[in-house]
Parts: structure tokens; sequence; C-alpha cells
């Protein structure tokens, strides 16, 4: 369990004063031009020994994508952060805005500095209308501040901060469909090569990191990496804030250590299964996109990228559905499903006419008007668009579907089977 003492995100809750003076009061702000004055080798080396991994979820080495800027181009470089919350589940990044947007306005300038950009671009989610209200003000207090801007905390750097509102697709939660609807175009994905550290907003080099792994790179920098690195597992390291809803007695956003147990995560935050854990049906672990996993595996599984992995999902967003045994778990997962359809950009044909064809499918299975034999079919279509498309949308529609047939197919089976013996019946 993570002690008071090792938190980051010391106002998550909003308790405290979201502006300046309760940020320095949190140690924010805090000896920033030091950091800076160590120079941007040194930052993006403390950034790889950290181990930080990226917290959008994919969970790439934030130090090593720093790294990937090139250093000596002539081109103005530019750092996007990746607010376009958009995964079902996920809630995290919005309470990071809403009440320690200085954490966030903070790394951008350090992060900024560390690959030589000219300005920080946040593209929020349009519904967070109070979330870009509350950084729009951090934003406004550090430029007051001289924490911004011109001579950046005194340290010579020039460094600006836009916000930018999205349109609310969930699409641009990728990151060049991100930096196309920045630029004004529809939010499409980019082919890479290029990537956007190559040739990424305007055309100029770019990094887009999410909204967590740049909020904490402050106090991992004022802390030190070795400090950031002791806390978790091995090439897992650090605290995540998990999002923790569904059926549990207090729903909440929590900051734990990784490679927390699932099963103590959820009954030392979240209240514990509504009816107690032996109630408890599936979960997913990392947000709608990943593998949702039974009772059986849950009781052991640890909370952290390799360990959800090994058992065929993922860590994502760290966003925990809880689902007990009261879940129709054939129509949350058909449920997901036709958000993924809606969700498609339509530029890929696998992602395009497989989405559909997967919500389609799965809603004759809820409605128990499919065979026992389109289980297998299904299940083949998946793999036919996981892989296949440009961004990882089409691997998103798939997993749940796969995640579904992999650990209850049984339930599928005999869903379909009484259907077909009520048919008969009448």
């Amino acid at each position: 369990m993570l002690r008071d003492q090792d938190r980051i995100f010391t106002n998550l809750h909003g308790y405290d004063d979201f502006r300046l003076a309760g940020a320095r009061r949190r140690g924010d702000w805090d000896g920033t031009k030091d950091i800076i004055a160590k120079g941007a080798d040194w930052i993006v080396q403390e950034m790889k020994a950290s181990g930080l991994r990226g917290r959008g979820g994919a969970g790439f080495p934030t130090g090593v994508k720093w790294s990937f800027m090139p250093k000596n181009d002539p081109r103005p470089s530019y750092l996007v952060v990746n607010a376009d919350e958009g995964e079902p589940g996920t809630c995290k990044d919005r309470e990071i805005m809403r009440h320690d947007p200085h954490k966030l306005v903070e790394g951008c300038l350090i992060a900024g500095f560390a690959m030589k950009a000219v300005a920080a671009y946040i593209y929020i989610r349009g519904e967070f209308l109070r979330e870009a209200q509350a950084l729009q003000t951090a934003i406004d207090e550090a430029y007051e501040a001289g924490l911004i801007g011109k001579n950046a905390c005194g340290t010579g750097y020039d460094f600006d901060v836009y916000i930018h509102l999205g349109a609310g697709a969930y699409i641009c939660g990728e990151e060049t469909a991100l930096i196309e609807s920045l630029e004004g175009k529809k939010g499409q994905p980019r082919l890479k090569p290029p990537f956007p550290a190559m040739a990424g907003l305007y055309g100029c080099p770019t990094t887009v990191n999410n909204v967590e792994s740049i909020a904490v790179a402050p106090t991992i920098l004022r802390r030190s990496a070795a400090w950031f690195a002791g806390l978790g597992r091995e090439n897992n390291t650090g605290t995540k804030i998990f999002s923790i809803s569904g059926h549990v007695n207090k729903p909440c956003n929590i900051e734990e250590e990784m490679g927390i147990p699932l099963k103590e995560l959820i009954e030392r935050h979240a209240g514990g299964v509504r009816g107690g854990w032996d109630n408890l049906l599936a979960i997913i672990p990392g947000g709608s996109s990943v593998p949702l996993l039974p009772k059986s595996i849950c009781d052991d599984v640890l909370m952290d990228f390799d360990s959800l992995r090994a058992v065929k999902s993922g860590l994502g967003t760290a966003a925990v559905i809880v689902m007990d045994k009261s879940t129709d778990v054939v129509r949350a997962i058909a449920r997901l499903s036709k958000f993924y359809m809606h969700e498609s950009c339509g530029q890929c044909t696998p992602c395009r006419e497989g989405t559909g064809w997967l919500w389609r499918t799965m809603d004759r299975m809820v409605k128990g008007q499919a065979t026992v034999a389109e289980i297998d079919r299904l299940e083949q279509v998946t793999y036919q668009i996981e892989g296949h498309t440009i961004c990882a949308l089409g691997d998103a529609a798939a997993w749940p579907v796969q995640g579904l047939i992999r650990h209850f197919r049984p339930e599928l089976e005999r869903r379909l089977s009484a259907a077909r013996d009520a048919a008969r019946a009448a």
C-alpha cells in the first residue's frame, strides 16, 4: 500500500485550493528553476532512470520517448498533451486538471525544456468544461507569476502553454489523430512512419504525452528517479491513479503503488464488491478496450503492465470496471462493441466494416438469434481486425470480444442453446 508521504497527487479529490497559492503550499513550483538549470540531458536521463511508463495506456517509457526528439533541428518543436480522455471507465486526467492543474502546467514547462519545445498544446476533450476552466486559470496564474512565458521561472527559456478544446471524438485520443484535429483537420490517424518526433504538429518535431505522464514529472525530478523507481515492481515502477467503477460500494479515483493486488485495491479503496468478493463475476482492469478477467484470475492478479499482459489483458488506463453476478456479461460486451463501432473514424476497412459486423453479431447473440457455430466466426473476425489497422482502435474493438469468448464461452453457448430450445418448443 502506498504511504501518504509518497503520494504525488495530494489534492486528487479537491479538498484543497487548486490555484497557485494552494499548489505552492503542496510543493509545486518549488525549485523549478534549479531543475531546469541541470540541463535537458539530465532531465531526460532522470526520467529514463525513474522507469516511468506512459500513463495513457500504451505504457511506453516516457524518458525514452522524450529522447527521440531531434537535438539540432532548425524547426520549432512542440509538446502536445493528450487530455482527450474518452476511454469508457477512465476519469483520472480530468481530476488532475480540475484539482491539481499546476502540476500539469509545471510538467509542461519541464518536459518542454527537455525536448527544446517552444510551446505546449493541451488538447482537452470538449465536454470537460470545468476542467478547461481550472486549467486556464492555472495557466493565467503561471503567466502572471512569470513561471511560464518569456524567461520562464527566470531561466532565460521562453515557453508558452495553450489549451485547445476538441469536439469529443474518441479517435482523437490517438496521438496522430489528435495532431490532425489540432491542425484543424478531420481527426483521422496518420500513417507511421514518419513518427511525430520527426514530423508531428505542423510538420515539426512533436511529442505527445498523457496528462498523468507529464504531471508526475516535476515530483519525480524533485524527489529523485531512485525514489520513484523504488515504488512498485521492476519495469512497473512508481504510482498510478486507478479509476474504480461499476459494482463496488465506493467508486473512486485513488493513487496507489504499481503492482498492488487487484483484490486489495478494490477492497481497501472501493469498499469491496457489491455483495462481497464471492459475488464477483468479472473485472475489466484497464478501461473498456482491454479484455475482461473472470473472478478466478482476479483473485491473485497484480495491477501492473506485465502482470496483466501475462493473463492476456492489460493495464491500459487503469480504469477498473467491476461486474458482479447480476451483470449480463454478453450484453455488456455488446454495448462496448456498439461504442467502438460508433467511434471508428472509418479510414481503415477492417475497422470500418469489422466494428459494425462485431456489434451486429454481438447484438444477435444478446437476443439469442445467433448460432453456436458463429462464436468461432466471431472470434476469427476479431483476429482479422486486430493488428490490421493504422491505429489501435481496431484492437480496442476486438479485445473485449476476445476476452468474452476466452472466459465466458460456456455462457454464450448456454444462451444460444436455450434460445434455440425455446424456439423449438414454440
